[in-house]
């Protein structure tokens, strides 16, 4: 008798379920409604370069980026914290570098182990003389073309490379940011690098002074 109660409790409620009517109301639209669109980002791009270049404006960015690094050929950024030698001061660089895995030829012999030293200067001789000098000041370019022959490197920390090589007729280089005074621990111009043993000597040498 229950049994038959329960279900005729669940069938009622399951008809009144769907017999009643619904409580929910329409209240229209709202808003504008808008599909969800992705852009195709490669498009998106493509049409910002073709706006650009109908407008010329690709051709002036690439003429000013072309002033910007022919200027930056004819004079580089100079050394930072390079200052002019007031005193002769002179001291030794070891080369050498320790090896941080085997190094083995095609064979698989081994040719030098991990935490070897190794220098350089066992090799090779260094013949070539590394002159570092300030382009801009005329005192250290004369110091350095009548001291140097054509063998020794001049190397400018701060100046117009281009410029000297086409006044002065001679090859000069440039210590792009750094790297070489760097290494070598080179706070003062001139400074002058040469082999001394199985070393680099390091001697900076104030012009004027000499010169006086």
């Amino acid at each position: 008798m229950i049994k038959k109660s329960i279900i005729s409790i669940f069938l009622f409620t399951f008809a009144a379920a769907f017999s009643l009517p619904a409580a929910a109301k329409d209240y229209g639209q709202v808003g504008k409604v808008f599909p969800v669109i992705e852009p195709d980002l490669l498009l998106v791009i493509a049409t910002k370069l073709r706006n650009m270049k109908a407008t010329g404006k690709i051709d002036a960015m690439n003429q000013l980026l072309r002033k910007r690094t022919e200027a930056k050929v004819r004079r580089p950024d100079p050394v930072a914290g390079i200052e002019l030698a007031i005193k002769p001061r002179s001291w030794l660089y070891d080369p050498s570098i320790i090896i941080d895995h085997d190094i083995r030829d095609h064979k698989g012999t081994l040719i030098s182990a991990a935490g070897s030293r190794v220098n350089p200067l066992d090799f090779i001789d260094v013949n070539t003389p590394l002159v570092f000098i300030d382009g801009d000041d005329e005192a250290q370019v004369a110091w350095a073309l009548k001291r140097f022959d054509d063998k020794a490197k001049i190397i400018l920390v701060k100046g117009a490379p281009l410029e000297l090589m086409t006044k002065r007729q001679r090859r000069f280089y440039f210590d792009q940011a750094g790297t070489l005074t760097t290494k070598f621990g080179i706070t003062r111009v001139p400074a002058v690098v040469v082999q001394a043993g199985k070393s680099m000597r390091i001697s900076e040498t104030p012009v004027r002074k000499q010169q006086s």
